[in-house]
């Protein structure tokens, strides 16, 4: 049997990064209800999650973490779709990862020391940091 991946299953594995990357929720959402796992993970360690909430898309997000994605799930630099959220500025994806059983604690730097980091005090207090 070749290790060689089979063309299409990659083009349509890129086709539903990207579908995480502009936020389609309901075209991410049919795929994972058809069987794509909640936690596909791309090349570099990023997840649907991740790419969904760096990219903004809180409602993808909601949809995922509804679905069964790990909301710690960190990629391979260490970084979970919480520390990328609070770095990116997108509090509505902030709380909808909270929402979903996310540890501001998690992954290397944590969405905490992110928002140490950057000063940012209601997150901080919001992650019950004082």
């Amino acid at each position: 049997m070749s290790d060689a991946l089979d063309p299409e299953v990659i083009e349509l594995a890129t086709r539903i990064f990207d579908l995480a990357r502009r936020g389609d929720t309901e075209a991410l959402a049919a795929y994972v209800d058809a069987g794509v796992s909640p936690d596909l993970t791309n090349e570099q360690g990023h997840t649907l999650v991740m790419l969904a909430a760096y990219h903004g898309h809180a409602e993808a997000v909601s949809a995922l973490l509804a679905r069964g994605a790990d909301p710690d799930r960190a990629n391979d630099r260490g970084q979970t779709p919480l520390a990328g959220a609070v770095f990116k500025g997108e509090d509505a994806v902030v709380k909808a990862l909270l929402a979903g059983g996310a540890d501001p604690s998690a992954g290397a730097p944590s969405a905490l020391d992110t928002a140490r980091m950057f000063g940012k005090t209601e997150l901080l207090a919001l992650f019950g940091d004082r």
